[in-house]
């Protein structure tokens, strides 16, 4: 190794190394929780969670070929393509998040790449979603430079763009974008002043060396993401991932803790696969270091737990939701 594996109060780092981290990962199942709790209570307080509602405001259609998606047009169990949605629906669903407690308004459109005959469109939804008084968030594909710019003009809070895995393994995933491209995005973005919502997919079929490039990729960046969501691959019938083995549950687990002792002022987010998560798969991620989630029954075209369950788990948990200008305040001092 390279250097001891990270203590608490550790300086931020850009510069792991795969040994580190796998070091990390291999370490006894309570050590490395106690060592991600202790790390997270530096930062955040342990019983708050930031709550996201995620829209699909152009759903089907799209030209990639991601291996886990549904929305794909390469694969039989593609999605009806849908044109995108009106303004005023876009901000009925907003309405509806914030009143059941969401802080962050997310908008994802099943695109390769922005294009700019739709951007003033986007840039309004933003616009009238920020009048709301909720955080905002879009994934649209691809960006340019000018298209960030505009976003940002809007009053954009976050651009979500996901590594997905190792740069390794990606070529196993996806053929119709690389990995560069996909870090050019996220240059674009935090260029631009957006927060950078970045992450990946596990359960795909990945070693654990993949789940340790990946977090390598993205804490090596010159700015740890503000938010980093962990999605857990959910599996659609006519999908090329469909009938692969899950992953172990406390893996899952493992790559949370990993995840919040490398980026120790991000926002480690339960994202995709919370549907199949036990309460007590989820109560073990919260202690590892996550703390924010997808609230709402739908993730653009995968189901998620109800706001109801949810609220039950938090009362079950002692956890309260974090408010939105608590939210602005934290990422403030969370870039590093």
């Amino acid at each position: 190794m390279t250097q001891t594996i990270a203590e608490p109060n550790a300086p931020i780092r850009h510069d792991w190394q795969l040994d580190e981290i796998a070091a990390l990962f291999d370490l006894p199942f309570n050590d490395l929780l106690f060592r991600a709790q202790t790390v997270h209570r530096q930062h955040f307080d342990a019983n708050s969670v930031q709550i996201s509602t995620l829209l699909s405001i152009k759903t089907g259609g799209c030209a990639e070929d991601c291996g886990y998606c549904p929305q794909s047009a390469h694969h039989p169990s593609a999605v009806k393509a849908e044109p995108l949605m009106p303004l005023d629906k876009v901000l009925e669903s907003a309405s509806q998040a914030k009143a059941t407690g969401a802080s962050r308004f997310c908008m994802g459109a099943a695109w390769r790449n922005l294009k700019d005959r739709d951007l003033e469109r986007v840039a309004a939804m933003v616009e009238g979603v920020k009048d709301l008084g909720l955080e905002t968030c879009v994934t649209l594909g691809m960006l340019e430079q000018h298209q960030a710019k505009r976003l940002k003009e809007a009053g954009l809070d976050y651009y979500n763009h996901n590594l997905d895995t190792s740069p390794e393994f990606y070529g196993d995933i996806i053929s119709t974008r690389t990995y560069q491209d996909r870090l050019d995005t996220l240059s674009h973005v935090r260029e631009a002043g957006i927060h950078v919502c970045s992450g990946g997919i596990v359960g795909m079929g990945e070693g654990r060396n993949d789940r340790a490039g990946l977090l390598a990729s993205l804490a090596n960046l010159p700015s740890h993401p503000e938010s980093v969501p962990i999605n857990l691959l959910v599996q659609v019938e006519g999908t090329p991932l469909d009938g692969i083995q899950a992953l172990d549950p406390f893996e899952f687990v493992r790559t949370i803790a990993v995840a919040r002792i490398m980026m120790p002022k991000s926002f480690v987010r339960l994202s995709a696969g919370r549907e199949n998560m036990s309460d007590e798969l989820q109560a073990m991620a919260f202690l590892a270091g996550a703390n924010s989630i997808f609230y709402g029954e739908k993730l653009l075209t995968t189901d998620n737990p109800d706001t109801d369950h949810d609220q039950q788990l938090f009362a079950r948990l002692g956890i309260t939701p974090l408010q939105v200008n608590n939210v602005s305040e934290q990422n403030c001092s969370s870039a590093a």
